[in-house]
């Protein structure tokens, strides 16, 4: 079974962080094949109020680069709303140290961009299953 045809994320919540348009509507177009419901934020204070109101959201995919708050700040602003919420990284850095710099600051996990479709469904099942 290919996993884009797995229906594990049929109707999960996830929240896309991401102020790069086109980024953003490649990882809705990747995703929306799940069957998950899909929230969007261009910045890091709209992905701390779409969390503050809407309180069912499985996974939030955040940028690290982001206007307004960060990624880093928004993940630590959003762990004061829902502390077990799933947040995983988007970033395009893959230095030595950035891995624990990233998962210190309070993500679940990341993913280095570019991100390939079946690498980015694979990452969000598998702290799915985690969480």
């Amino acid at each position: 079974m290919i996993i884009m045809e797995n229906e594990f994320l049929k109707d999960k919540k996830i929240l896309i962080v991401e102020d790069d348009l086109s980024s953003r509507l490649y990882l809705n177009k990747i995703l929306e094949k799940t069957g998950a419901v899909l929230f969007n934020a261009s910045d890091g204070q709209e992905a701390i109020d779409i969390t503050r109101n809407e309180p069912g959201i499985d996974v939030i995919l955040m940028d690290i680069q982001l206007p307004v708050i960060d990624g880093y700040d928004s993940a630590n602003k959003i762990r004061e709303i829902r502390k077990n919420i799933i947040i995983i990284a988007q970033t395009a850095y893959s230095l030595l140290g950035d891995r624990e710099k990233i998962i210190a600051s309070g993500f679940d996990d990341y993913i280095v961009k570019p991100i390939l479709p079946r690498q980015l469904i694979d990452r969000i099942v598998n702290a799915l299953i985690k969480g």
